[in-house]
């Protein structure tokens, strides 16, 4: 069941059958008469298979499915709302109110695919359906959406504002598919942003226990960095970030902190450093190293324990792939600057060992990030839970 499977104008009308508790009211506040209502509230019902509202003699009352899925058809609603300003005095007062769900996820699929063509695929429409249903929204909203660029078209700045609003909107709907549907056995999509500080210890142990916990409920890991992912988050693409965050959060994200890591410098067992004692940064800076590409955090903490140095260390490569480098260590001479917890099973199982200095300077808030006003499902708060126990562990480890 997809979020753009309702009819959005029914969607809508379910607060006004909260608010004012009679479908009569309700259908005059939504524009809507009180047959076509009666009817879109059935429809809804049995796409969920659930009851959303029960006639009493105080008149309608929401069950706990229909106070959850009108709450948060309010919020998605709310996102579509805050789309782009119409063009001047050319589209709609309020366009947000005259987009079809047809058109909103034809918008999307081409919006997320860059094209007619690639949203056709995706979506199982026609381009010229998938092109109509853009026009038709450049229409309500008398702004250009796209573009023509090259061969393709790209997203015009209102254009992707609009995209953003519509994912947003589809993610509250979802949630409240997945609420309205409760403890039936049927389980929601959580999108995790997997930032490489998290990627060890930290989220495979959490998710290994929301899995026994919560079997029904998909998850899916998007890897890369802050840079990479943030946008993503604040498009609704992912629901949350966990990995090292900010000292001071971006505006629009929220963050959590679960505890702080500092960085180590590693070696394979046998190197020379390893059986040494009182090891300075002068020593480190007559090796050889692989660390991460300029610009990236772990660089600029590698550069800041140089600084005094007459020249940097040698970097004879540069790579960001934990993988590459665990394996790359474990038949050279190379040093590099990573946490504990990304190599603890090579230093567990001896093939790679820690060189003794510690490193001032080098500690990291590993956190987890999240779009401000931003409020998880059940499933979603269970998950960040384990994730604080599991950094809870990770602590205890590190004491």
């Amino acid at each position: 069941m997809q979020p753009f499977d309702f009819n959005l104008r029914h969607l809508r009308a379910l607060g006004e059958i909260r608010s004012h508790g009679s479908l009569n009211r309700a259908a005059e506040a939504a524009g809507l008469s009180q047959p076509a209502l009666t009817q879109g509230l059935s429809k809804i019902e049995r796409q969920l298979g659930q009851r959303l509202f029960l006639r009493t003699h105080e008149g309608m009352a929401p069950t706990a499915a229909g106070l959850a899925l009108s709450e948060r058809a309010g919020r998605a609603f709310a996102s579509l709302a805050a789309g782009p300003r119409r063009g001047g005095a050319r589209g709609f007062a309020r366009p947000d109110r005259l987009m079809t769900a047809t058109q909103a996820s034809a918008f999307l699929h081409f919006a997320d695919a860059g094209g007619f063509s690639g949203g056709a695929s995706a979506s199982g429409l026609s381009q010229p359906a998938i092109h109509r249903a853009v026009r038709e929204l450049e229409q309500i909203w008398g702004v250009a959406l796209a573009e023509r660029r090259g061969r393709g078209m790209i997203l015009t700045p209102a254009g992707r504002t609009l995209a953003r609003a519509i994912r947003l909107a589809a993610r509250e709907i979802a949630a409240g598919i997945e609420e309205a549907l409760g403890d039936t056995g049927v389980g929601g999509r959580i999108t995790i942003g997997a930032m490489p500080l998290s990627r060890a210890l930290l989220l495979p142990n959490a998710l290994a226990e929301f899995v026994r916990q919560a079997p029904a409920t998909i998850v899916d890991v998007v890897e890369g960095s802050w840079r990479e992912l943030i946008e993503p988050l604040r498009d609704g693409s992912i629901d949350l970030m966990v990995g090292a965050i900010r000292p001071e959060p971006p505006p629009g994200i929220e963050q959590q902190p679960l505890f702080d890591d500092s960085l180590s410098v590693f070696a394979r067992a046998g190197h020379p450093l390893a059986a040494r004692t009182n090891i300075g940064i002068a020593d480190l800076a007559q090796q050889a190293w692989v660390v991460g590409p300029a610009g990236t955090p772990l660089r600029s903490h590698w550069s800041d324990l140089f600084e005094g140095c007459a020249a940097p260390p040698a970097v004879p490569v540069e790579c960001g792939s934990v993988m590459v480098i665990r394996g790359l260590l474990a038949q050279s001479d190379l040093l590099t600057l990573l946490s504990a917890d990304q190599v603890a099973l090579e230093v567990a199982a001896g093939m790679l060992v820690r060189i003794p200095i510690d490193l001032p300077g080098t500690v990291r808030t590993i956190g987890i990030a999240t779009r401000s006003g931003w409020r998880p499902t059940r499933a979603q708060s269970r998950l960040i839970d384990l994730l604080t126990l599991a950094s809870d562990d990770t602590r205890h480890q590190q004491n």
